[in-house]
């Protein structure tokens, strides 16, 4: 049975960002942790770019969509901590692999791109059974997850890491297992980038 999750971009101010971390762990995540259907949280930071990922997980997708109207003043206050304004954006995780937890220090590598919807479930059997084995060879590697919009096909892989260190040392590596996996789905690439994982209360199942 599909898992949903409904993501929560801000480009933050700068000198918000510790804030609003702190306003996300303290508020958002025990809020969160008390409705039905929802199987955690997390965050993703990058402090160059100042682009703050908060994504939630639910069991279902009538879960999700319960929620909205109750968390869309949430997510506007938690958006206020950080400085700058929502882009909300909707999920369903199509492949998840988690070969341990991740620890303090844990960074992720996620890749956006789009394919022609009608090709995403092929895209999703080319991630699971071609790259998948290949990235968790890499050093550093901790877990790997596959989100999709079927409606516009857009998807965004994460590569979660041990590490910065890690994860500098496999870009190149990396980088050769995108390209041959995008290449083989017939998907472009639309953008790359990294983050420290502030926050990881995901308690999704493996989804392979």
């Amino acid at each position: 049975m599909p898992v949903f999750a409904r993501s929560t971009t801000v480009v933050a101010h700068p000198d918000s960002i510790d804030a609003g971390i702190r306003h996300v762990q303290n508020e958002v995540m025990p809020m969160l942790a008390d409705l039905p259907g929802c199987v955690g949280l997390s965050m993703l930071v990058d402090r160059q770019s100042r682009r703050c990922i908060v994504t939630s997980s639910w069991q279902s997708e009538s879960d999700m969509r319960a929620t909205e109207a109750q968390l869309h003043a949430v997510r506007t206050r938690a958006a206020e901590a950080l400085g700058g304004r929502p882009q909300v954006d909707e999920w369903e995780i199509a492949a998840l692999h988690r070969n341990h937890r991740s620890q303090h220090g844990a960074c992720v590598r996620s890749t956006w791109f789009r394919v022609d919807p009608p090709k995403l479930d092929r895209a999703v059997d080319v991630f699971k059974l071609a790259s998948l084995p290949e990235l968790e060879a890499l050093e550093g590697f901790c877990s790997a997850s596959l989100m999709i919009d079927r409606e516009s096909g857009i998807a965004v892989s994460s590569v979660t890491y041990d590490s910065f260190s890690a994860m500098e040392r496999t870009r190149s590596a990396a980088g050769t297992i995108r390209e041959a996996g995008t290449a083989e789905a017939g998907a472009d690439v639309l953008e790359v980038c990294e983050f420290d994982l502030t926050l990881a209360h995901l308690h999704v199942p493996e989804l392979v």
